[in-house]
């Protein structure tokens, strides 16, 4: 069953990230809405070129440090608020993201990222269960925590967000250039 207020209801099974941050509604959205917001503020991006900005339709991509790109496609953008979005490898397969920013105090709101990962839409939830609760449950939570904290990083403190910052990922990090003790 899903909710009425579910941004993609054929989608099953996000995976949700939230973090309180120390600032207002505005200066986090200020910051979320401008272009090529991702190469300060995400510890996982290596580039962030935007190809249309701003609103239902803009595109860019991001550029992980292990070399994948993928193109982010947005498809809802709701001023002051957020956005839904749908992100994937170009001419692949997409999962679909949700950003939303709530305010909880004049100087102090919530930012949630809930990704819809396309990888086990179409499986039985027999088969479902244990990889997405074992494997892509846990490794997207790392990695929207480490988003989400890259976010807060860089609107707090007003310095970009060191790469790996909060952790190398196995999945969007460069792990081989990553030195072995």
């Amino acid at each position: 069953m899903t909710r009425r207020d579910d941004p993609k209801p054929n989608f099953h099974w996000p995976v949700v990230a939230s973090r309180v941050i120390a600032a207002s509604a505005e200066e986090v959205w200020r910051v979320i809405s401008t272009p090529g917001y991702l190469e300060p503020c995400h510890p996982y991006c290596a580039a962030n070129p935007v190809g249309e900005w701003v609103g239902e339709g803009a595109r860019d991509e991001v550029h992980y440090l292990n070399g994948w790109v993928f193109e982010r496609r947005f498809c809802r953008w709701i001023e002051g608020v957020g956005y839904d979005l749908e992100i994937g490898r170009p001419a692949g397969r997409s999962s679909f993201v949700s950003w939303r920013i709530s305010p909880t105090g004049a100087q102090e709101c919530g930012l949630r990222i809930a990704v819809y990962p396309w990888m086990l839409q179409n499986l039985p939830v027999v088969l479902r269960w244990f990889p997405y609760h074992f494997r892509v449950r846990p490794m997207m939570e790392k990695y929207l925590s480490s988003v989400t904290r890259g976010v807060e990083w860089y609107v707090t403190r007003g310095e970009p967000v060191p790469r790996n910052q909060f952790g190398e990922h196995p999945w969007f990090s460069d792990l081989r250039s990553v030195e072995k003790d």
